[in-house]
């Protein structure tokens, strides 16, 4: 029975990459974005890759989605600054 976590993880993550496509607002997407790359740590534990876990928990639960937020946050305060000035 050691394949049914492997089977939990993987249907994680499938979920979890499907709602990335299908949320609309890139706000939410990177928080998404965030709970796929926490579900491919979960995978690659699983699998017996700890090291590789730990770099997708950093890179892709914290980092990517945190430039993402940020980049989002000053790409719709600069389009505010632009359409207040007209």
């Amino acid at each position: 029975m050691a394949d049914a976590p492997i089977v939990v993880a993987l249907l994680l993550v499938a979920v979890a990459a499907t709602a990335a496509v299908a949320v609309r607002d890139p706000a939410r997407q990177a928080l998404v974005l965030a709970v796929l790359g926490l579900a491919l740590a979960v995978l690659f534990t699983v699998l017996q890759a700890p090291d590789v876990a730990l770099s997708q928990l950093a890179v892709g639960s914290a980092l990517t989605p945190l430039l993402i937020l940020l980049s989002v946050r000053k790409v719709r305060r600069r389009g505010r600054h632009q359409d207040g000035g007209r």
